[in-house]
């Protein structure tokens, strides 16, 4: 076969490939103004509220992790959304992600996805507070099936997860061990409400940590809903902080405690503390790896023209 016939078919394939999937410059003739927005709306509000890169962070994990980054969590209108689910305590920020959408929608109405936006942000979230900007492919497309909260109880990891389950969960999504331990990484953002840590097993690494947080959090406490305890010192920045504070027996919840002491992550968590660059890349990676598992792409799902409805 003449050689310029198989570079035409090639050429063809590989278009069609990633016109039916997820691509780096999805947007670059439907909506090419889509990348400043979201980053200027991103960077407007976490100024005026610094908690916002971890609430953005956190939202876009839950909604990835039941069946993909579909914007599911972002609806509402029934008992049933996912948002009923337990294990979405404290989560917020969703009405932001509709006001991005609606922003977008001015300018190129009806050609950018609710998850797309909502991967965005939280990428632009990480970028702001010191972390690696993170290069993500786009394409996804939003679900239309009505959100259920049982299988958000089902999918999302409980707050006293150990390295077992976590390793079980994300490698289902394709991240190796490496990647697992680095998306973990995220917990160097934000804070952790005491109601978490109810179940959370003893840490033989540090007594005194120990003493510490069932000071701050006692169990029973009618306020754990409420009140709170910081992941690490520089909660608000994007660091390897994370796991400095895990190699020294500082890890707020279970899994954060349970890795330096298991033969399988330890090599990881000393690397990432230890290494800040090699932590942003293997975070890199792992972040989209799952913001792209499991996603809608092409004909499936919808673009709908509000985040928290099912209009499209």
């Amino acid at each position: 076969m003449d050689l310029k016939i198989v570079a035409v078919i090639t050429i063809f394939l590989s278009f069609h490939a990633e016109a039916g999937g997820l691509s780096y410059n999805f947007y670059d003739q439907s909506c090419p103004q889509l990348e400043n927005i979201v980053r200027v709306q991103v960077q407007y509000v976490s100024l005026t509220d610094p908690t916002t890169p971890s609430a953005l962070l956190r939202l876009m994990f839950h909604d990835c992790q039941v069946q993909g980054c579909d914007a599911s969590i972002l609806l509402d209108g029934t008992k049933h959304s996912e948002m009923a689910s337990s294990k979405n305590f404290g989560i917020r920020k969703r009405d932001f992600i509709n006001f991005i959408k609606s922003t977008v929608e001015e300018v190129c109405p009806e050609q950018v996805s609710c998850a797309d936006i909502l991967v965005m942000s939280a990428r632009e979230a990480v970028a702001f507070s010191g972390g690696p900007r993170i290069d993500v492919p786009l394409g996804r497309r939003d679900s239309w099936n009505p959100p259920n909260f049982t299988l958000a109880d089902v999918l999302l990891p409980p707050a006293d997860i150990g390295v077992d389950g976590m390793l079980q969960l994300l490698t289902k999504k394709g991240l190796s061990v490496q990647e697992s331990v680095a998306i973990l990484g995220a917990h160097t953002l934000g804070i952790t409400h005491c109601l978490n840590l109810e179940n959370r097993a003893g840490n033989s690494i540090n007594p005194g940590f120990e003493n510490t947080l069932r000071l701050k959090c006692p169990v029973g406490s009618p306020a754990s809903k409420i009140s709170f305890v910081q992941n690490d010192v520089t909660s608000i920045l994007f660091d390897n902080q994370y796991f400095v504070n895990s190699m020294n027996g500082r890890g707020v919840l279970k899994i954060d405690a349970q890795m330096p002491l298991d033969s399988r992550t330890r090599p990881f968590v000393e690397k990432f503390g230890n290494d800040e660059k090699a932590f942003f890349q293997a975070f890199s990676s792992a972040f989209v790896k799952l913001s792209s598992s499991n996603v809608l792409t092409g004909n499936q799902g919808v673009i709908r023209r509000s985040c928290n409805g099912l209009m499209y």
